[in-house]
């Protein structure tokens, strides 16, 4: 708690002390509130990413962020394709103390800034491929509608009164923290400057009246919510990290400033003095960007999943559920937490002249090519680092060589002179490992192998499911890996088609290889779409038949009919991804022919 500051409630005689939304010095508490059934929760599925703050341009860990949920949101229009179709909404936040201050110091005004940051999130989201339905920006009218009508509901349920605040304030971090998390440093004369102990930005102490959200009244009702709803925070950890928070004090919350200090911002209902705190206006953008308050919202809502970094964690995970059940409204139906990027073992930062232009990435490695990685590499649970070496390495090795090569080999003319998918031969790969026979030829790694693809679909759906999409992409890999070396073990090139005893087998081995194929470039679409699309083109797959409802594998292998046996491929589209280090491309070139 904060031991220097005091609260004196106005119209009542309460003495708690009350941090401002948004800080090290709110205790991280989440909204407890009836949860929605698991069959309204799955009826329609809405993605959302944070509305990113416009202070500064976009870094890999913004497209990180909007890439997970872009790759949610596409797994699961092709998972109900009959369905209402999924929405992914994303945006800028921008109001706030911050922007005030950013655009004072670029010597424009707070619109302006605005203007030109959000249009470069906009660009960035646009050319890395994230297919969002809306991109919503906090300075829209249809938002500002929104929070005031927001505001109206909680103060009409009595949840709101005004107070006083005194204590350290962090305009960089936009929050108020307790004496225990303030720490001095030299300053730039020698001086001793108080700063943020956990970020190092500078703090100021300050004293003010504003509105005070009775966030004290949800404590249990967030446990209970949480407690019932297991997976309402993923991954795990993150999900007790909030049930332990809750074991703390949860003092009420401030939710507005002085509208002289922070002009910039949207006012209070019927009060110009005050304006909505920036973290209460931010959140309520999930709900303007499904229409509330018109009725049309409740389609929507609570079917919405958030994706967020963990450093916001509580503001998603408490102080939003809580704004929501004091406004009558259930929590969300989960909320995703990812981790943080790094670059060469260090925190990005503008000081450190370290952060990673993501535009810069998309030309140099490909839109697909860095989705893959930042989706590959990413694990949520844990910071992540990025280095050139490390996506050169990895595309290479994965999309390439491993995957592109596999394509290639299995429709080159040299060995698929038809250019069609040839016919499997169940006596040459018969159902029964062990099966005796003159035809017989497939062994017991190519049995391990139909039964590793057989078992993808469900072993991604279920990394999805888990928050895990880097897991989904390396069990893909995997079998991308044992069909590579089923093709390698058979060595199709040195069979003949003009062999009575070989035919069958030629045709069987470039069959169970294309079908690995198929499944894993239908597997591939949420994460690289293009390169899937240009996979599955070139094996004739048609776009009715990427849907991951109906998705099977090697049908002739447990006897029934395959579609695609006998069918042209798709027209020759030249190397599926090309390799980044052309140091061995020619060295993989000689080996692939």
């Amino acid at each position: 708690m904060l031991r220097a500051s005091v609260l004196r409630a106005l119209g009542r005689p309460a003495a708690a002390r009350v941090p401002l939304l948004g800080g090290p010095g709110a205790r991280r508490y989440g909204s407890g509130a009836p949860t929605v059934g698991e069959d309204a929760a799955h009826a329609r599925a809405y993605f959302t990413t944070p509305v990113f703050y416009v202070n500064a341009a976009p870094h890999i860990g913004h497209l990180y962020s909007a890439l997970l949920a872009d790759a949610l949101c596409r797994l699961r229009g092709l998972r109900a394709p009959g369905a209402a179709a999924p929405r992914l909404s994303t945006g800028t936040d921008e109001h706030g103390l911050k922007i005030q201050q950013a655009a004072a110091a670029a010597g424009l005004a707070p619109r302006a800034l605005c203007d030109r940051v959000s249009a470069q999130f906009r660009r960035l989201f646009r050319d890395a491929g994230v297919a969002a339905t809306d991109f919503i920006r906090t300075t829209e009218a249809r938002h500002r509608a929104a929070v005031q009508h927001f505001w109206g509901v909680l103060a009409a349920r009595g949840l709101l009164y005004k107070g006083l605040y005194e204590g350290w304030y962090c305009a960089s971090d936009e929050c108020f923290l307790p004496d225990a998390k303030v720490t001095r440093q030299p300053g730039p004369a020698g001086e001793s400057c108080p700063v943020s102990l956990e970020s190092g930005h500078p703090v100021s102490w300050t004293k003010e009246e504003n509105y005070i959200f009775r966030l004290s009244q949800f404590r249990e009702p967030l446990r209970r919510w949480l407690r019932s709803n297991p997976r309402a925070i993923v991954p795990e950890p993150f999900h007790h990290a909030v049930l332990q928070w809750l074991e703390e004090e949860l003092p009420d919350l401030s939710v507005s400033r002085r509208s002289s200090h922070l002009p910039w911002g949207i006012p209070v209902p019927g009060d110009d003095s005050q304006t909505v705190y920036v973290w209460v206006d931010a959140l309520v953008n999930y709900l303007t960007v499904i229409g509330y308050p018109n009725a049309e919202f409740r389609s929507w809502w609570p079917a919405a999943s958030h994706i967020i970094g963990k450093d916001i964690l509580k503001f998603h995970a408490i102080y939003w559920p809580a704004l929501l059940l004091g406004a009558g409204l259930s929590p969300p139906h989960r909320i995703y937490v990812h981790s943080h990027w790094t670059v060469c073992g260090q925190k990005m930062s503008k000081s450190l002249g370290n952060v990673v232009d993501p535009m810069a990435c998309l030309d140099r490695y490909t839109v697909d090519g860095f989705r893959y990685f930042l989706l590959r590499q990413g694990v949520p649970s844990w910071d992540c680092d990025y280095y050139d070496e490390k996506v050169v390495k990895l595309l290479d090795s994965e999309l390439a060589d491993a995957l592109g090569g596999l394509l290639s080999r299995c429709t080159a003319r040299r060995i698929n002179p038809a250019g069609t998918y040839p016919a499997f031969c169940p006596s040459c790969f018969p159902r029964e490992p062990g099966a005796q026979g003159p035809a017989v030829r497939a062994q017991a790694e190519d049995y391990a192998l139909v039964s590793a693809v057989a078992a993808l679909p469900k072993q991604v759906a279920d990394c999805y499911e888990n928050f895990q999409i880097y897991k989904a992409l390396e069990a893909v890999s995997s079998c991308v890996r044992q069909t590579n070396g089923f093709v390698q073990r058979h060595a199709p090139w040195k069979l003949s088609w003009e062999s009575p005893a070989d035919a069958p087998w030629l045709g069987t081995v470039l069959h169970v290889a294309l079908e690995c194929l198929r499944v894993c470039g239908t597997l591939l679409q949420p994460v690289t779409p293009n390169l899937a699309d240009k996979l599955l083109s070139r094996l004739g797959v048609s776009a009715a038949e990427r849907g991951l409802e109906e998705l099977s594998f090697l049908p002739r292998f447990y006897g029934h009919q395959c579609p695609f046996e006998g069918r042209r491929l798709g027209p020759e589209t030249g190397l599926l991804f090309p390799r980044l280090d052309q140091s061995r491309a020619r060295m993989v070139k000689a080996q692939g022919t």
